[in-house]
């Protein structure tokens, strides 16, 4: 009896990074210094939201009925050519081992924007939403004196693609993003 209960606990361990309790294949950017990174977590999420609640602002309750349901937002920016391309084939592996299919792309001179999505369990709601952008470098885009050439979102949760123009004017995230609910 006492080995099959350690032959499941073994078990359970081996399979609670399939569970989503792994790191994101992204992560590593957060640690290198020619990326800007902006990670919010569930607990923060939480919190924005306990305090919006105490709002009478229509705005902050459209934001709050967005973001109550995500469990994560992962925004890398980067201005580094090198970085750039490893991010391109990091996206392009993470295509391949996820079951993310894609939503949309604009292509407008030399910048690409690239919406990815896995279907969620409503119709117009998704699980993850992932924006990749490139060819940023010759826009008149400068944050802070940098010129930045990709960036790379990644939503985790249940998102409503109707609302998620309410998110990105609440967290400054890419106004492309308000096109991903439109298809």
């Amino acid at each position: 009896m006492k080995t099959l209960k350690k032959i499941t606990v073994v078990t359970a361990i081996a399979f609670l990074p399939l569970l989503g309790l792994s790191q994101s294949i992204f992560d590593k950017y957060e640690r290198m210094d020619n990326v800007g990174a902006v990670i919010v977590n569930k607990g923060m999420i939480d919190l924005f939201t306990k305090i919006g609640d105490m709002s009478n602002d229509k705005e902050a309750k459209e934001f709050i009925d967005v973001a109550k349901d995500l469990k994560g937002v992962k925004v890398f920016i980067t201005e580094d050519k090198k970085v750039s391309m490893d991010m391109d084939n990091t996206v392009h592996k993470y295509l391949k081992s996820s079951k993310l299919e894609e939503l949309m792309r604009v292509k407008d001179k030399d910048v690409n924007v690239k919406f990815y999505i896995r279907n969620g369990k409503k119709k117009d709601h998704v699980s993850e939403l992932l924006m990749f952008v490139s060819g940023m470098k010759d826009l008149d885009v400068d944050l802070h004196g940098r010129k930045f050439e990709t960036v790379l979102v990644s939503l985790t949760g249940d998102i409503d693609l109707k609302k998620i123009g309410a998110l990105t004017e609440r967290m400054n995230l890419p106004k492309e993003l308000n096109k991903a609910g439109r298809k």
